[in-house]
Formats: C-alpha cells, structure tokens, sequence
C-alpha cells in the first residue's frame, strides 16, 4: 500500500467510533491549558497556536470516548520551561494550578486533579505544601524532567528533586513523572539515568505511587534511549525489587496520522507483558488539537498484538490512587 494510503487508512481506523465495552474506565493522563498558558505555549512563531482546553471541553471529549474518569496533570510547570523565558513565572505556575483546581472542581465525579511544578525552582517545596491543602490537587503531583530540564548527572539537581519525592511522600501524594531527560538538551538518557531514578528518587517516596509517563519515553513512537531506560524497570520487576513495587507505567500516545510499524509495535507489547499488564495504565495525552484524542489513542492502542484479554485489562486497570 503506498505510503498516503497507508497513513489514510490509520487515520480513518483511529477515528472509528468505540464502543461502549471497549472503552477504557479512566485516562490516567490527560491536562487542561488556561488562557495565559495557552498564550505562552503559542510564541515563539512558528510555533503552532494552541487553544485553552477547559473542562466542559475535555468531558466532551471523555463521552465521546465512553470514558469514565479522568486524573488532569496540571502543566503549570510549562511556564518555568527554561526556554520560554517567561517573565515573574512563580505566580503564573501558582495561578494555572488554581485554574486547574478550579476547573476539576466542575466535575469532581468524574475528574481528578493533580498539582504541577518545577521541582528545580527554589519555590517549589512551597508549592507542593499549598497543592497539599487544595482538595483538588491534593491527590498527586506531575513532574517533567524533560520540560524543566532536570539533569540526571547534576548532584544539586537529584538532590532537590529527592526533597520534593520526599515531600509529595509526606502528604501521601501520588507521584506521575515524565521521566525522559530534555531531548532539545541533549541530556544523556537510557540505563544509568533510570538506574539513577530508581536508586535515589524512588526511594524518597515508598509509600505512594509512583506512575512513569509514556513508558518512560516522550510520546515518540521510537525513542531506543527510552526503550534503555525501560530495561532497567523490566530488570527490577523480574528480580522482585522491592523499590518496584508502586511503579505504574502509562502508555504513549500516538497520533493516528503516524504509523508504527509492525516491529516496534510487537516491541511495545513484549514491553508491556515484560512490565506485567496489571502495571499499565491508559492515559491519552493532552488534547491540544489535531487528531490525538481520547478515542483515537485508546484505538491506537488497540493496534498493538495483545490479546483481547490484555486489552481488557488495560481498559479496566485502575490506578490504586483512585480505587
């Protein structure tokens, strides 16, 4: 099949309408974007403008889908992304966490909210004990190493980020990291810094929840450094590390307009029966526009060889901070 056709086809399987028992129960990683962020996230040109996504938007999306519940990571962080210069960005990051809060307190059946900081910033012990009073970000927290660029091989950097794990661990707060180094950085990333993760960070938080975004990739369909890193969890799941036994891992969100090809999607199946299937959590992404939705990346998902009992369990899996 020519390329066009091929990429055609996935594009019309993905937006395929689902059906009401294929359904996943919850997206375990979705965000919401104020205005003000949407703002900063839409300059420098020729960066492609994004619009606010409120949560009468993404409920939207979620019926669509037919799910149930969704866990919103507040991307408050984004405004301290070193490269976006953003001007006083420790009360911009204060202020996109109460809109999130804000906006989860809409739907408390349905939506569930998590707080969202730089951990590098000197405020951000601060920020987490403020989240840690708000009823609708007390519930976890997002990090993103890549975003705040945090460097693996900085000792002041592994040091601050174990205060804010030992911190998040202190108010009982469930931990989704987005684990990959900065690409646009070129930080080194695949077994050492994963061995680094799980000897120094892991162990600031034992007694939560700890959830791996993206496999412990960026969202890319082929990241071999990422698939490095994975090895080093895969490893610690077989030999019954005891420092594995809160991590969950959610599942890369791929456009439909991109195709996998047949083996790396039988590499991501090994990858997630090698991590257990009772482990991974769907989670869609940020719907920021184009054809990444809910719907389309549970269809997406559905592509991988699993077997339909698998598939059911992804669907049905439920993180252990929601049961």
């Amino acid at each position: 099949m020519p390329h066009s056709r091929a990429v055609t086809a996935v594009v019309l399987l993905c937006a395929a309408p689902l059906r009401a028992q294929e359904a996943p129960v919850v997206d375990h990683h979705q965000h919401l974007f104020s205005p003000a962020l949407a703002a900063v996230m839409s300059r420098p040109a020729p960066a492609p403008p994004t619009a606010p996504v409120t949560a009468k938007d993404l409920i939207a999306l979620l019926d669509a889908a037919g799910i149930k519940r969704a866990v919103i990571l507040s991307p408050a962080y984004i405004f301290e992304q070193p490269s976006r210069k953003v001007e006083d960005a420790a009360p911009k990051v204060r202020a996109e966490n109460d809109w999130v809060s804000q906006q989860v307190a809409q739907y408390p059946d349905r939506l569930v909210g998590f707080c969202g900081l730089n951990p590098l910033k000197d405020y951000a012990l601060d920020e987490l004990a403020r989240c840690a009073k708000d009823v609708n970000l007390r519930n976890g927290l997002k990090l993103h190493f890549g975003n705040s660029v945090v460097d693996y091989h900085n000792p002041q950097h592994i040091e601050q980020v174990e205060r804010v794990f030992r911190a998040a661990n202190s108010y009982r707060m469930p931990i989704v990291v987005h684990m990959r180094a900065a690409i646009n950085a070129k930080l080194p990333y695949g077994r050492d810094e994963a061995r680094i993760f799980i000897e120094r960070l892991v162990p600031a938080a034992p007694d939560v929840v700890i959830q791996v975004a993206h496999l412990a990739a960026a969202g890319a369909p082929s990241d071999p450094d990422a698939d490095a890193a994975l090895e080093v969890f895969i490893d610690a799941i077989a030999k019954g590390d005891p420092r594995a036994t809160r991590l969950y891992f959610d599942l890369p969100s791929v456009s439909p307009a991109i195709t996998i090809t047949p083996d790396k999607a039988a590499a991501i199946a090994s990858q997630i029966r090698r991590l257990g299937v009772q482990r991974l959590l769907f989670g869609s992404d940020a719907p920021t526009g184009g054809p990444l939705t809910p719907t389309s990346a549970w269809e997406s998902l559905r592509k991988l060889p699993l077997t339909e009992v698998e598939l059911h369990t992804l669907a049905t899996n439920v993180a252990p901070y929601l049961r």
